[in-house]
């Protein structure tokens, strides 16, 4: 692959995206969770309003999660959520209030993996630390011509991060991917790398289908429990939810219903006080006041 051509379209053609114009860790840690497997168009709004309300580990710490999960309402993956409250939480408590800048003590923070660490040592401190997400590990498998294996893939993408130009490659190789590597629409004649590319559009197999970091097909999200978790989630955001109109809350036969609680509060993302449920760290004492029945689409893909 050549940098210099990369470098030189994403200079020319690379998004312009609010995270972008910060180098602050935890700002870029929340952009980096809310993005996972949630389109850039739905989180950019959000980030800004999540940060001020939380502008630093020490504020999002201090709130209870109820609080978070509140304002994390339609992202999904409330699991992302939860993790990050506690990031927060050991940040204070283990590093002073700062994200650290290691990659093994980021590791070890709650919910926080290889790309993630990665991410916030590349975007936040500018170290040419590599990161694979599924854009990423398209183009590589596709560069080699071949499906890789997470230490394979791992190891080219360290390979081609150009020295001192960890923050630029990576924003870089994440617009290659986004805008002309896709999925489905692979824009082979705009590809500012294609004569470096082993697969250049051509037939299948397509190198990168089952290749490391390459998202698979989602099960649909409509009917899904997924989808009941999200409702009863949005529903809990404005007050406790009696636990005997959780089935009809959700849509789903009393069976259903009590699988679907049992999830959330073995997720720790709800908690059961008697005959109701509210979300974790939720004021003692309020009483249930839920609707009837929630609108169906209430709640967001992931929850």
């Amino acid at each position: 692959m050549n940098p210099g051509a990369l470098l030189a379209w994403a200079a020319e053609h690379g998004r312009d995206l609010p995270w972008r114009r910060t180098r602050d860790p935890w700002a870029i840690l929340v952009s980096e969770v809310m993005l996972q497997q949630t389109r850039v168009a739905r989180v950019e709004p959000r980030w800004s309003a999540f940060l001020d309300r939380f502008p630093d580990p020490a504020a999002c710490a201090a709130a209870s999660l109820a609080d978070v999960l509140r304002e994390w309402q339609g992202l999904g993956y409330p699991r992302r959520a939860r993790n990050l409250h506690a990031t927060a939480a050991a940040a204070v408590e283990v590093h002073g209030g700062r994200l650290p800048d290691d990659l093994d003590e980021l590791l070890a923070l709650p919910g926080i993996g290889p790309y993630t660490a990665r991410a916030v040592l590349a975007f936040a401190f500018e170290r040419d630390a590599a990161v694979v997400d599924t854009n990423v590990g398209r183009i590589l498998a596709r560069q080699r011509g071949e499906r890789l294996t997470p230490k394979a893939a791992q190891a080219a993408a360290d390979e081609l991060v150009p020295v001192g130009e960890g923050w630029a490659w990576n924003q870089a190789m994440l617009d290659l991917g986004a805008m002309v590597c896709g999925k489905r629409s692979a824009v082979c004649d705009r590809c500012p790398v294609r004569s470096t590319c082993c697969w250049r559009g051509g037939p299948d197999p397509d190198p990168a289908v089952g290749s490391a970091a390459v998202s698979g097909k989602q099960a649909p999200f409509e009917g899904s429990d997924r989808q009941a978790r999200g409702r009863l989630l949005a529903a809990l955001a404005d007050g406790p939810v009696a636990v005997g109109r959780v089935a009809r809350l959700v849509d789903r036969s009393e069976s259903k219903a009590a699988q679907v609680v049992a999830g959330l509060v073995d997720d720790g993302l709800v908690e059961r006080r008697g005959d109701q449920l509210v979300l974790p760290g939720e004021p003692q004492g309020e009483t249930a006041t839920p609707s009837e029945s929630a609108p169906k689409g209430l709640g967001a893909p992931g929850s």
